[in-house]
């Protein structure tokens, strides 16, 4: 039986080394259980660590997603990241490939040089109803008045995040506690956000402490989610298609940049991409746990 698996660490969302997200892309897992994989992804302790694994009839290939604390059925960091290392390898082609995950099928798009950027488009747009912004502010050590623009609500492209529009300042004084969000259940997590119109850009934050990730440096289904949240608050037309940027994580130390777009139907988002650049770091072998 193996006794190590090859992992690849790369930074995802960013053109330099040592920005972004990282990620650890490991191969040869494919007899390793589940418990296997989250001890692996506890080890490399980073937002997420993917599994590549032979794929079903109709993908280019498998990933498993796992955060130091669970398994996740998608996510947009590992996968524009996931992509990226399988093409430079040469385990895939570049172009269009698609993508098997916890959320089903996936199309991504690999550009044609290893400094191209990688686009991944995400599941179904789902959005929710207004919720009341106070618990949610005070969860994040914000007030009343730290509030812009329409109010809250969950939305997503296969996992969903609570969407909070606060005031440009208010953005760098958030700081979460992670076991009140937990009590009020704001799904996979929480994004602060001051909207720029004039420049269809966003200031972001994203707190994902329920999973394991207390601040992420870059968040992809967040990303990919704020469109849906954008369409549904009025802030993009209800028809066509909006681009829009997302930088996140300078924060931690980590600046990010995410290049989006969500295509409207009739006032409801129908379709949403998420676009970045990888750069690899490091590679290497690890001992499978027991």
């Amino acid at each position: 039986m193996t006794t190590t698996l090859r992992y690849e660490i790369v930074d995802v969302f960013t053109a330099a080394p040592f920005a972004g997200n990282p990620l650890a892309v490991v191969f040869g897992a494919d007899a390793l259980g589940t418990g296997q994989l989250q001890a692996l992804a506890r080890e490399f302790n980073l937002s997420e660590t993917t599994f590549v694994l032979p794929p079903s009839p109709g993908a280019d290939y498998r990933v498993r997603i796992f955060t130091p604390e669970t398994e996740l059925p998608f996510a947009g960091h590992p996968s524009v990241g996931t992509a990226h290392t399988l093409a430079r390898l040469g385990r895939i082609g570049r172009g269009r490939v698609v993508q098997e995950c916890g959320a089903g099928l996936l199309p991504v798009l690999v550009g044609a040089g290893d400094d191209d950027f990688v686009t991944l488009t995400g599941g179904t747009p789902e959005v929710g109803e207004p919720i009341d912004p106070a618990p949610l502010l005070a969860a994040v050590g914000l007030a009343a008045e730290d509030l812009a623009g329409p109010p809250p609500r969950l939305a997503g492209c296969g996992i969903s995040f609570a969407f909070v529009g606060v005031r440009p300042e208010a953005v760098a004084r958030a700081v979460p506690n992670h076991d009140a969000l937990r009590r009020l259940g704001a799904a996979t997590g929480v994004s602060i956000d001051a909207w720029d119109a004039e420049t269809h850009s966003v200031h972001a934050r994203v707190f994902c402490g329920d999973v394991g990730v207390p601040e992420d440096p870059a968040t992809g289904s967040a990303a990919l989610g704020y469109g849906v949240w954008l369409v549904a608050s009025g802030l993009v037309p209800g028809d066509g298609e909006s681009a829009y940027t997302v930088r996140q994580g300078a924060e931690i130390g980590r600046p990010s940049e995410l290049r989006c777009t969500v295509r409207a139907e009739g006032g409801r988002a129908a379709r949403a991409t998420v676009a970045g650049q990888v750069v690899p770091v490091g590679s290497g072998e690890i001992r499978v746990p027991r």
